[in-house]
C-alpha cells in the first residue's frame, strides 16, 4: 500500500508512429475504472475525468485523441486501471537538436558554464566544425585496412578555428580568453566512488588533467594537452554570439536548481540519443566515465513518445497539485529506454556481454554526471506504476 500511494495518480504514454496510448489510473482513483471518462474538448486537449477530480493533459499541436476511442484494458489489477486510446497524429515536425548538432562554421559563440552561469570562451567562430569517427572506430580499423593500423598512436587534435565534434563533448583549441575562467586540476582516473562503477582490477590508473569552472568548481571537461581542450556537452551551454543571453554582464552566478540542472541533462542526453539512433541506426550505449568504466547500460526503445503525470514532477510542470481539484500539465517529448546499472552484481552476466559487442556505442561523460544520471533513471523508474518498471533483467524508465 505504501508503494501505490507513491506512484502517480495518473501516468500517460502516447506513441506517434502507432497512433495509440495507453493511460494509467491509479487503483484508489479508478476504483472499478466505470468511473474514468477520457475525452478530447477540443484538439490537443485531453480531460481525464475520475471520481475525484479532473485531470487535463496539452497535447502538442498536431496530436489529438479519436473520440469514443478509449477501452478498459483487460490487463488491469486492483492497484492501477490500464485505458488504450487511439490517436490522430499529423506529420511531426523536426525533433530539437543537441548543440553538437546546433555548430556551425563561421558562427560566432560563447561558452558558459552550465551550473552557474559564467562564461567559460568569449566570441569563438570556427572556420571547420567537423565529427569525429565513431567511438568504436579503433576496433574496427583491421577490418578496413589490409596493412598495419596507420592511426596507430595517432590522436586527432583540432587546429586553431577547428572544433572537432564527439557524441557527447567538443574538442576545441586553447586561447588565452580562458586563462581566467578554467582551473586546471590533475585527477586519477581511479578515484571514481565504488558506489556508483565497477573498476576492474587490471585497469590501468592514469593520470588526468580536469578543466573546472573558476566561478563554482564545476568539473567542466579535459585539457588534452597544452594547446587542446575537451568540454562535456552536459557541463556547458553554448550559445550564438548574438543571443543577448551570452551577454557576461547579465549573468548570474547563482548555483542552479536541482531541477533545472536535472531536466538539462535529461533533455541533452535524450537529444543525443535521438540522433545517433537516426544517423548510425545505433540503440544500445554504455554510459562511461572518462577512463571507460561503464556506468550504466543503456538500451533505446521508443523516440515518438509522449508522457505526461499528475503529480508530474519527473515529467513535466504542473500548476497546482491538490487532491480532488481541477489538475492540468503539458505532455512533453520522451525516449523510452531500458538500462543496467553496472554495479548491480546480479547482472554482472548481463554487462559482461554488453561490453564484449562493439555495436554497443560508448558515450563517455564526466563522473558527477554519471552519478546524476544513474539518480535521475532510478527515481523516474519509481514514479512509474510497478509493472512498468522492469523488462526481463532491464529497468524502465522514460
Amino acid at each position: 500500500m505504501e508503494e501505490t500511494a507513491k506512484q502517480d495518480l495518473v501516468f500517460l504514454e502516447l506513441r506517434r508512429k502507432l497512433q495509440s496510448g495507453i493511460l494509467f489510473v491509479r487503483g484508489d482513483i479508478a476504483r472499478d475504472g466505470a468511473d474514468v471518462k477520457v475525452e478530447s474538448k477540443h484538439d490537443s486537449l485531453l480531460n481525464i475525468q475520475t471520481a475525484d477530480g479532473s485531470y487535463q493533459v496539452n497535447l502538442t499541436p498536431g496530436v489529438s485523441l479519436v473520440e469514443t476511442s478509449c477501452q478498459k484494458s483487460p490487463g488491469s489489477s486492483e492497484h492501477t486501471s490500464h485505458f488504450r486510446l487511439r490517436l490522430r497524429v499529423e506529420p511531426e515536425s523536426e525533433a530539437p537538436c543537441s548543440v553538437i548538432g546546433r555548430l556551425r562554421v563561421n558562427v560566432t559563440y560563447s561558452f558558459q558554464c552550465q551550473s552557474c552561469g559564467s562564461m567559460v570562451l568569449q566570441d569563438r567562430a570556427f572556420g571547420r566544425v567537423l565529427p569525429l569517427p565513431n567511438g568504436n572506430w579503433n576496433a574496427l580499423v583491421d577490418d578496413w585496412c589490409c596493412h598495419p593500423d596507420p592511426f596507430a598512436n595517432r590522436k586527432l587534435l583540432p587546429r586553431d578555428g577547428d572544433c572537432l565534434l564527439g557524441d557527447t563533448f567538443i574538442l576545441l583549441a586553447r586561447d588565452s580568453s580562458c586563462e581566467q575562467t578554467l582551473t586546471r586540476q590533475d585527477n586519477s582516473s581511479q578515484k571514481a566512488s565504488a558506489e556508483y562503477v565497477c573498476v576492474p582490477q587490471q585497469k590501468r590508473v592514469s593520470k588526468r588533467v580536469m578543466l573546472s569552472c573558476t566561478s563554482c568548481s564545476a568539473v567542466l571537461g579535459e585539457e588534452l594537452s597544452a594547446e587542446v581542450l575537451k568540454f562535456y556537452i552536459t557541463e556547458i551551454l553554448v550559445k550564438p554570439g548574438e543571443d543577448g543571453g551570452c551577454d557576461i554582464t547579465r549573468l548570474s552566478l547563482e548555483p542552479k536548481s536541482d531541477s533545472i540542472r536535472q531536466r538539462f541533462l535529461e533533455q541533452t542526453l535524450a537529444s543525443r540519443l535521438v540522433e545517433l539512433s537516426s544517423a548510425q541506426s545505433i540503440f544500445r550505449f554504455s554510459i562511461q566515465t572518462p577512463d571507460g568504466t561503464a556506468v550504466i547500460l543503456l538500451w533505446l526503445l521508443n523516440t515518438d513518445t509522449l508522457v505526461a503525470s499528475f503529480p508530474g514532477e519527473s515529467f513535466i510542470s504542473t500548476g497546482d497539485v491538490h487532491p480532488r481539484e481541477h489538475q492540468s500539465c503539458q505532455a512533453v517529448q520522451a525516449v523510452k529506454v531500458l538500462y543496467v546499472l553496472c554495479s548491480d552484481s546480479k547482472l554482472k552476466d548481463v554487462v559482461d556481454v554488453w561490453e564484449k559487442d562493439i555495436s554497443v556505442h560508448p558515450l563517455p561523460l564526466p563522473q558527477s554526471s554519471c552519478e546524476e544520471l544513474q539518480k535521475l533513471l532510478m527515481s523516474s523508474t519509481f514514479r512509474l506504476p510497478a509493472f512498468l518498471r522492469c523488462m526481463n533483467s532491464y529497468q524502465v524508465t522514460y
